[in-house]
């Protein structure tokens, strides 16, 4: 019997370790870590866990044992040696929770009850000593479980092998490491455009017709200060980029990939603080991608350079990339059940305090927005967004971002002060099927000087989740990149006319870029999808007389 009590334990205790996930128990001292972050997990059994005050009582019968039925495989072996050897003992609810994995503390209680009682019964020399036939049958049973004995042996000891490396390798008890690597091929179809001056006549070839490769990967670690606050900092490396394109600075925004970002080195993406003041307030801080992008929650719930649109422009409004601030402030509130507010103020170049930089002396933004859910369906969001560039490009990097011309005595253009109003709505028709529109405004001047340039963007877009499959995604977007609607600079600040003959008199552009995208992501597995995807591009440029371009891609993603 005492075999077989060893056999069973120490068999229970195998099964149960692989089995079951257990919880950390180093003390908060010990690991360096709240005890407000440690989430206890229960086994799977109904019985909650036991604590060390938790006593057991010896029982006399095995009856005593509400939990122990007579048809349980293991019954007689228990009630031999609850009746006959008295070296059982149960829990004060007078369960024995036989599924319960052992600790090695109840196997040396257990075993050492035993041997007391049998040593009682041999000192007393009573009518129950031990007789030959158990001892011949214990002789029996560990002979014959020898080897299984051996190898339960092994078994744990391999585990505790490999858990102790497992606890030395770890990467942080309070980080998470994650990631993402794009590889994206894609080519531009041959054509000519009429670009500079725009006289009617195709004069200048698209020379970024050749196939090439795009690549972005990030690496993201996420740690943990307090339960409520959390250190986010990212870095990335990107190659290759779809230019070169036509010469002039008006088109060259023609298209822009969402993972296009070539780096050539690897840098600091991110550098953020983030902070859960109360459960409905929130606040980023940083030096590193504190924006709009990543401040304001997105109506449109694709989005995603990974796994949503091919291009920069389908991600969002241009407006919201407006700055492409890098650090500073941000809040998010959500003041009610179907409404939150989102506020920021971010600097293009934190980190040079030189003339024309800083927190507060060079490209600022400032971003105010409304996102409301009137209904399950239904996302709504309105912003404002107010902007001092430098030297008059807003960096949105899509369409017409680049809005004063350059001065050829000084080689620099003029500064802008910018307001721009834009809204997005997102309407979930069916479960497989959304519609959303966005559109924007733009108003911009010279600080001190007369007259404005005005710019407008509109996107119409439809996605179409798990189609075909669980997990994929398709859509198609048709939009107007932003465009410079009219512009009455002081003459010679005006970039329309300039283009046109030099002179930079008052005017707005001759024609409106459209921009048709389709996409189709599939997933090949959880981590791993390809899209492939058409982008086809009408009056490049804002250009009446340039051929249309078309773009083939096919994206690669894997996330861990």
């Amino acid at each position: 019997m005492l075999a077989w009590l060893l056999i069973a334990g120490v068999n229970g205790v195998v099964q149960k370790a692989i089995a079951q996930e257990y919880t950390n128990t180093i003390t908060t001292q010990e690991s360096g870590v709240k005890s407000d972050n440690i989430i206890s997990s229960f086994p799977s059994s109904s019985s909650p866990p036991l604590s060390p005050e938790d006593p057991m009582a010896q029982v006399t019968s095995v009856s005593q044992l509400k939990d122990v039925q007579p048809n349980d495989w293991a019954f007689q072996a228990l009630q031999s040696l609850v009746e006959r050897y008295g070296c059982i003992a149960g829990y004060p609810d007078s369960n024995y929770r036989g599924n319960r994995a052992l600790t090695r503390y109840e196997f040396a209680a257990g075993v050492n009850a035993c041997l007391d009682r049998v040593n009682e019964l041999i000192t007393t020399a009573t009518s129950d000593l031990v007789t030959r036939e158990d001892l011949a049958i214990l002789q029996k049973l560990q002979s014959e479980f020898a080897p299984e004995l051996a190898t339960l042996r092994g078994r744990v000891d391999n585990l505790e092998a490999r858990t102790a490396e497992i606890e030395a390798k770890q990467f942080s008890a309070t980080t998470k490491l994650s990631g993402l690597l794009i590889v994206g091929i894609q080519g531009r179809t041959s054509n000519r455009g009429d670009v500079n001056p725009r006289d009617g006549q195709k004069d200048t070839n698209d020379a970024g017709t050749n196939i090439n490769v795009i690549s972005l990967a990030q690496l993201y670690l996420t740690s943990q200060i307090t339960p409520r606050s959390y250190l986010f900092t990212g870095l990335v490396d990107g190659r290759g980029k779809t230019s070169p394109r036509f010469t002039n600075s008006v088109s060259r925004n023609d298209v822009l990939l969402g993972y296009e970002f070539p780096t050539d080195s690897l840098s600091v993406s991110d550098l953020n603080f983030h902070w859960l003041v109360t459960d409905k307030l929130a606040v980023m801080v940083g030096t590193e991608n504190v924006n709009m992008t990543t401040a304001f929650r997105g109506p449109n719930r694709v989005e995603s350079a990974a796994t949503g649109p091919l291009s920069y422009f389908a991600q969002r409004n241009p407006i919201l990339n407006m700055g492409y601030g890098h650090g500073g402030i941000a809040i998010d509130w959500q003041f009610a059940k179907r409404a939150s507010l989102q506020a920021i103020y971010t600097s293009y170049k934190p980190g040079n305090p030189g003339k024309g930089s800083g927190l507060f002396d060079g490209t600022t933004t400032t971003g105010v927005q409304l996102l409301l859910t009137p209904t399950d369906t239904l996302d709504l969001s309105l912003y404002y967004v107010n902007n001092y560039s430098s030297d008059g490009c807003l960096l949105t990097f899509v369409g017409d971002e680049c809005l004063t011309t350059v001065n050829t005595t000084t080689g620099k253009s003029a500064p802008l002060q910018t307001n721009a109003v834009g809204a997005t709505v997102t309407w979930q028709i069916s479960p497989r099927i959304s519609a959303g529109v966005w559109g924007g405004y733009t108003k911009s001047y010279i600080p001190g000087q007369p007259g404005n340039v005005e710019t407008t963007n509109y996107m119409l877009f439809m996605n179409f989740p798990d189609l075909f499959a669980k997990g994929n995604l398709g859509g198609i977007y048709v939009g107007q990149p932003p465009k410079i609607t009219s512009s009455d600079l002081p003459v010679g600040n005006n970039v329309p006319d300039f283009v046109n003959t030099g002179l930079g008199r008052a005017g707005g552009q001759p024609a409106s870029t459209t921009q048709i995208e389709a996409f189709y992501r599939f997933r090949l597995t959880d981590n791993i999808s390809i899209t492939p995807g058409i982008i086809h591009i009408l009056q490049p440029g804002q250009t009446p007389d340039s051929d249309s371009v078309t773009i083939g891609i096919l994206r690669s993603t894997f996330t861990f």
